[in-house]
């Protein structure tokens, strides 16, 4: 057996030794739980309960309520908490929640009873403690040792006014992910340089053997109720977290009516140039509760018209926006059988398509944009032609041990339909290609606290995932570009919190990943006439197996410093149908195909002082083997070498008043892959993006109106070379910088009636999207869209 083989085999046994002797700890520590006690001092406690509602008596959950001396729990479904083992004596409680203002209150406690207490939260632009569910379990984000952006429904309806696409709002909110580039795809829009695990309410959207870069936008911001993204690699998740998690959090039930809506209208268009740009957008919402059962359903139509830049040119390029029908449709049902369990079903059905009246006239890179013209495109229609995610979970809190549960089985089907190419530098003549994702899963979740007396509190959370997904990639004349990639992969993992003498919070997982993919055997497709090179390649079994692991510590205590540190491993079998179609070998077995591992180190902290909210972070993210995609021959061929990725982020808030807020942020992303020989490069603009701030001012001179300004600002970026042939590789172009204003306002007329007015590129500059100048592709050098205006009304019942 060769050397290679010894040290894989040995690597594999040792890996899968590690996680039989953690999780033979973790039973271990499962079984001691109803015999750690908790350290009796001999005092008299009290017990603090109650409930936080809205102003409009809707029960707000996942609240953070916070005891002086640091003390906190965030609120259940109900809105209802309950605190035990508090000392008798005043307190004060505060009660904070993203959008909202954070209410303070001055509590006596009498001891050996329990008080009850009431919060109504006021709506407002503060910057308040969330929980995030994206790690499984809720929890109060000061507990999180790790950076999170948190959007709110508020905060994508403000953006939805700017623009409706979801890859644009969050280009322009969340530090560390890349800016939009106008188009149907998210390419280019990694998470501090990695790719990003993209959850529709924990369904991964994602196709991480082979990357169609659609999946940020696979729903409607109508169907969205808040979005979490943690940064990052995170092993309590799998495949294709290697730069983070998107998780999209879909709309819940109204729980104090039996019936009620939201019906709304909109139209935008080109300010500067008019013609033939007008779009409209149609989107109606149901949702109430009746006795255990509620439920909450959404449709909606968006139709982009005409896209024209800043001097009236019309926007034709390829995967573009313009001319594009969007249809989303959710449905959300729930019962509550009693107040401890709770079954969902929700689906999601969500199509994009462009169907254009212009083709695109390729341009030249550098010095003038492709534009469009009249003519008609031979191929399918471009975009998302489908999008199901289907989903069935159960919660129950009154298990043994006062452990809970959550499960959930899934199914995601999805269609990637790629623009059609006259000539292709991949294959012999024209064609059009599309990538199909079939995922079905289950995700098992149980959670057991434990008490270890004075030292602290602590809990296990652990579980397994079952994920099975086919993917592959064809011509829609029936050539196979990839064959099919069937992998199975089962995951068991245990994550492990502890509140140690009350201000630290200490975290700390496994999981172990055990992969199998399997593949047919196939020829690579011709790039010539009559099968020239063409490769036959003999299938067969990828196995993958690793453990990886995660550890953090929070410090709590004071607002106005509250610091962590981290270290995570990701795992990917990422970009794998690149390396099949490009295959030079006839075996599967001599195909380079081994996972991305990624060690994340980061430390950061987050301050309250007054009126001042501020956050900073800083990371490094290191993989012995990259995945980066590199132009060879005229495409890209992901390259497996050794990588590192640095990189900062900071951003904060200030509210000044309830008639003003400002904000802004920062983040900066570098990163290089080192080369047969130890020579570092530059990874290039689909990995790495240029520095991005963004700022807003807020003023809100009546509590029925409310205006924001928006600033997007991208930095410019030259890092190499053009190459022997005049030009500049794939990707490797150089970027000048982007500025860019937006303006959104809503005005509530009464209870029922609203309405919203959004101005994107309010000072209709004339620019090249960042991506637009990185690719370095002619066909691709396009103008971003000039100023446009959007007008939406709302009538709520």
């Amino acid at each position: 057996m060769p050397d290679s083989q010894i040290k894989t085999h040995a690597e594999n046994l040792s890996s899968l030794l590690t996680y039989k002797l953690l999780l033979i700890l973790s039973v271990l520590l499962l079984i001691a739980t109803p015999f750690i006690s908790f350290a009796q001092n001999g005092n008299s406690k009290a017990s603090l309960s109650g409930i936080v509602n809205d102003t409009e008596g809707q029960p707000l959950k996942y609240a953070t309520v916070t005891v002086s001396g640091g003390k906190s729990i965030p609120t259940d479904k109900l809105g209802r908490f309950l605190i035990k083992d508090l000392s008798a004596g005043a307190h004060r409680i505060s009660v904070s929640l993203v959008g909202y203002q954070t209410l303070v209150k001055e509590v006596t406690l009498i001891a050996d009873t329990t008080t009850e207490v009431s919060f109504v939260l006021e709506t407002g632009n503060a910057l308040s403690e969330v929980v995030v569910t994206a790690g499984r379990k809720p929890e109060s984000l000061k507990d999180v040792p790790s950076s999170v952006t948190i959007l709110t429904a508020r905060d994508v309806k403000e953006q939805l006014n700017v623009n409706p696409s979801v890859t644009a709002i969050l280009g322009n909110t969340v530090p560390g992910l890349g800016t939009s580039s106008n188009k149907a795809t998210n390419s280019g829009q990694t998470l501090r340089g990695r790719q990003v695990l993209v959850l529709i309410d924990g369904i991964p959207q994602s196709t991480p053997l082979m990357n169609g870069s659609r999946d940020i936008r696979t729903l409607d911001p109508a169907a969205i109720e808040r979005v979490e993204v943690i940064k990052g690699a995170t092993s309590i998740y799998g495949n294709g977290s290697a730069g983070g998690i998107i998780n999209f959090i879909t709309k819940k039930p109204t729980a104090n009516k039996t019936f009620s809506g939201t019906s709304s209208v909109g139209l935008n268009g080109n300010l500067a140039h008019p013609s033939n740009t007008t779009g409209y957008r149609f989107s109606q919402t149901f949702s109430g509760t009746i006795n255990k059962f509620s439920y909450v359903v959404n449709g909606t139509y968006n139709y982009t018209g005409v896209l024209k830049d800043a001097k009236g040119n019309v926007n034709a390029q390829p995967d573009g926006l313009g001319e594009n029908s969007l249809y989303n449709t959710f449905v959300k049902l729930a019962y509550k059988p009693n107040e401890h369990s709770e079954i969902i079903a929700s689906y999601n059905l969500f199509r994009s398509v462009q169907s254009s009246d212009y083709i695109n006239v390729t341009g030249k890179y550098g010095e003038n944009p492709s534009v469009g013209k009249k003519g008609d495109d031979p191929g399918e229609a471009a975009g998302t032609p489908y999008n199901h995610n289907a989903l069935v979970s159960y919660h129950n809190d009154a298990l043994p041990l006062a452990s809970s549960l959550d499960v959930s089985a899934y199914y995601n089907s999805f269609i990637s339909m790629n623009r059609y190419v006259e000539k292709a530098t991949a294959w012999y003549g024209p064609g059009q290609t599309k990538i199909q994702s079939f995922k079905k899963g289950v995700r098992l979740t149980l959670n057991t606290p434990w008490k270890m007396g004075a030292f602290g509190d602590g809990e296990l959370t652990y579980g397994l995932d079952l994920l099975s997904d086919r993917t592959n990639q064809v011509l829609t004349d029936g050539r196979v570009y990839i064959p099919d990639m069937n992998m199975l992969n089962l995951a068991p993992y245990a994550q492990m919190k502890m509140d140690i003498m009350t201000n630290f919070v200490l975290k700390a997982g496994v999981r172990y990943e055990n992969a199998r993919v399997k593949v047919q055997d196939f020829s690579t497709i011709a790039r010539g006439p009559n099968g020239e090179g063409s490769i036959a390649v003999t299938g067969g079994k990828i196995p993958y197996h690793s453990t990886t692991f995660n550890a953090g510590l929070r410090y709590n205590k004071y607002d106005i410093f509250n610091p962590f540190v981290s270290f995570s491993q990701g795992f990917a079998i990422n970009e794998l149908g690149r390396i099949l179609r490009s295959a030079t070998s006839n075996t599967l077995e001599s195909i380079a195909t081994d996972p991305i591992i990624t060690n994340n180190y980061e430390t950061g902290f987050s301050s309250r002082l007054g009126i001042v909210n501020l956050t900073a972070s800083y990371y490094i993210s290191t993989s012995k083997l990259g995945a980066n995609l590199v132009d060879v021959g005229g495409y890209l061929v992901p390259q497996r070498e050794p990588e590192r990725i640095h990189g900062y982020e900071i951003s904060a808030d200030v509210y000044f008043s309830q008639k003003w807020t400002a904000g802004g942020s920062y983040s900066y992303v570098e990163g290089k892959a080192e080369q047969t020989g130890g020579t570092k490069v530059y990874m290039n603009g689909l990995r790495i993006a240029p520095p991005k701030a963004t700022a807003y001012l807020g003023y809100r001179p009546l509590s029925s109106l409310d205006v924001k300004l928006y600033w997007v600002y991208t930095e410019g970026r030259d890092r190499f070379d053009v190459r022997a042939n005049g030009l500049y590789a794939n990707s490797e172009g150089p970027v000048k910088p982007v500025s860019l204003f937006n303006l959104s306002a809503g005005y509530r007329f009464n209870s029922k009636w609203s309405a919203g007015l959004g101005v994107e590129n309010l000072l209709n500059s004339s620019y090249y999207p960042v991506v637009s100048q990185y690719r370095a592709i002619d066909a691709e050098y396009v103008r971003g869209n000039g100023a446009t205006m959007s007008l939406n009304l709302s009538y709520n019942f």
